[in-house]
């Protein structure tokens, strides 16, 4: 689905058959302004987005971004300057906002965490826990904040999860399977324990996530068997420890936390007295 069709179905939803409190409010067609304005600290995602809500509902709006995606905001800064018919402005407002103010968020904890990797060299990583049909926009937001994309979907990599691995008899019956078909893919292996790490790795696989593995297990798996395959963390990652994670010199930690446990960064529209 194309952003203008996301954005276009977003405003049929909170329209409905239209905004009765600014119908009734019998508004003067005149020539208003309006501030978009962080109340919070953070990196801004999707003001491009936010520009092309007010614009698709109301051509005829002017606006004026004074921050483009990466930027970084503290409160009291404007972000973007709206003018136009006042009716307008207040039907695309909430659309607006709940596009910025969502993906600012998951780029503001994206960055948080990626700057916390700062002199290593591991790789963050998304994951697909992420809003239905709007992938595409969040993971694009963990780019802006410093992270890096995983798989998009189901198609453009192997990963044998616990539940295919079960459904299949075991990691080689899994990884013998999918390598009958001679594929080009890269095929991940999920373990959770030394014993599968070391099948996993005999089975010549490209990358092997260790779920919620201890500290002291990653530093012995990576020690066994370094530049034998890719080692990714996955599972109990915050801010405040991703850094020890790292340190055990594995390539990649993702994250699903970065989608789906974010804080919306506190952004407003006012208009100006």
């Amino acid at each position: 689905m194309s952003i203008e069709e996301i954005i276009r179905k977003s405003l049929e939803e909170d329209l409905g058959s239209g905004d009765i409190t600014t119908r009734y409010l019998d508004l003067e067609p005149s020539i208003t302004i309006a501030y978009m304005i962080a109340k919070a600290e953070g990196i801004i995602a999707g003001a491009e987005i936010a520009r092309k809500v007010f614009k698709t509902l109301d051509p005829e709006l002017k606006v004026t971004l004074y921050r483009k995606d990466g930027d970084p905001v503290k409160p009291g800064d404007e972000i973007m300057r709206i003018e136009g018919r006042p009716a307008s402005i207040l039907q695309a407002e909430r659309t607006a906002l709940n596009f910025l103010q969502r993906l600012s968020g998951i780029a503001s904890k994206t960055n948080r965490m990626a700057m916390a990797l700062a002199g290593s060299k591991t790789k963050l990583l998304d994951t697909r826990k992420t809003t239905p049909l709007l992938r595409s926009l969040e993971k694009y937001a963990v780019l802006v904040g410093g992270g890096f994309n995983h798989r998009h979907g189901l198609y453009d990599m192997i990963m044998l999860k616990e539940n295919h691995i079960r459904a299949a008899g075991g990691i080689s019956n899994a990884v013998n399977r999918v390598k009958k078909h001679n594929t080009t893919y890269k095929i991940e292996v999920e373990v959770t324990n030394l014993e599968e790490v070391a099948e996993a790795v005999n089975c010549k696989v490209d990358r092997v996530m260790l779920d919620n593995m201890s500290l002291k297990e990653i530093r012995q798996v990576v020690k066994t068997y370094k530049n034998k395959v890719e080692f990714e963390i996955s599972g109990g990652v915050t801010e405040e420890n991703i850094l020890s994670y790292a340190k055990t010199g594995v390539h990649y930690i993702s994250s699903g936390a970065l989608t789906h446990s974010y804080n919306s960064l506190d952004i407003s529209l006012l208009f100006k007295e």
